[in-house]
């Protein structure tokens, strides 16, 4: 996949065409993949898009029923009128991985349009600095992106608290930090999504917390659970998925709430005076 610069517009309006309907699991997984191949969407047949969507081919029926049209020709003719086509010179001369690597700076791309209104950023930013405690949840697959944010926001935040692990314990760890007067609760979600997860956000919002939750769709499972979704793509193209988006919408959501503490900068000060006194780095 090559960089385009239509394939972010292409995203935005099909993400848009998908607002206000109320779509079944397999429905919203036929958007996500839709999202996630704007570029190919307007050409795609009924049985392409079944097959990279793992889903039957009448479902994908069904889903253009559900969007208000007579079927999926008339869904396809839709997109090819309002969908800009993105041009994709000498794709083939790309093997497999740099073929990922592209896919990922359309997706960084495609993050840095989402970007340029950064009011959703700011506020989920000032929630998550007045918690106190603040949970991070993160399992299996986005496990290491909680992990890598409470790593750098234990310098600028009081009491951040990693939550990476499932089981009977999670609700007893949100409980405590509920108790402790936590407000918020942020959760990376990735595909695939772990029933946990959706679990965990449901209980969560149930004891007052307000969830903020990094997706890789406004589509992903975690939705209809969550009070502000974030979204940032994933890369699909290797057997593992890459999220090269998701941590780089962690940076910036870690910026955002230490734009919102006023003492970040001073904690951050007294880390650097640590460390050099305990000879902690070798630069």
């Amino acid at each position: 996949m090559t960089e385009t610069g239509g394939e972010p517009e292409a995203t935005a309006r099909l993400q848009k065409l998908f607002e206000g309907h109320r779509l079944t699991p397999t429905q919203r997984r036929i958007a996500h993949c839709m999202v996630r191949r704007a570029a190919d969407a307007p050409f795609l047949s009924s049985v392409e898009l079944a097959e990279l969507a793992g889903v039957s081919q009448p479902s994908v029926t069904r889903f253009a029923v559900a969007l208000g049209f007579d079927g999926y020709p008339a869904l396809r003719r839709h997109l090819r009128d309002v969908v800009p086509a993105a041009e994709a010179p000498g794709e083939g001369s790309y093997n497999e991985y740099q073929q990922a690597v592209h896919a990922e700076i359309d997706n960084l791309r495609h993050l840095a349009s989402l970007l340029a209104d950064p009011t959703p950023v700011a506020r989920a930013g000032r929630l998550l600095a007045a918690s106190r405690p603040l949970p991070v949840l993160g399992l299996r697959a986005a496990a290491a992106q909680a992990g890598g944010f409470v790593y750098f926001a234990r310098k600028v935040h009081p009491d951040v608290r990693l939550l990476d692990e499932g089981g009977t314990l999670l609700a007893d760890r949100i409980d405590a930090a509920v108790r402790a007067g936590a407000s918020a609760l942020l959760c990376f979600a990735l595909p695939r999504h772990p029933r946990e997860v959706v679990e965990a956000l449901e209980y969560a919002r149930g004891a007052g917390l307000t969830v903020v939750t990094v997706a890789d769709s406004t589509f992903a499972p975690v939705a209809g659970h969550t009070d502000h979704l974030l979204p940032a793509a994933v890369g699909t193209g290797l057997a593992f998925d890459t999220a090269c988006a998701p941590m780089l919408l962690g940076r910036v959501l870690l910026e955002a709430m230490c734009d919102a503490l006023p003492d970040a900068q001073a904690r951050l000060e007294e880390f650097d005076a640590k460390a050099a006194a305990r000879g902690l780095f070798v630069e």
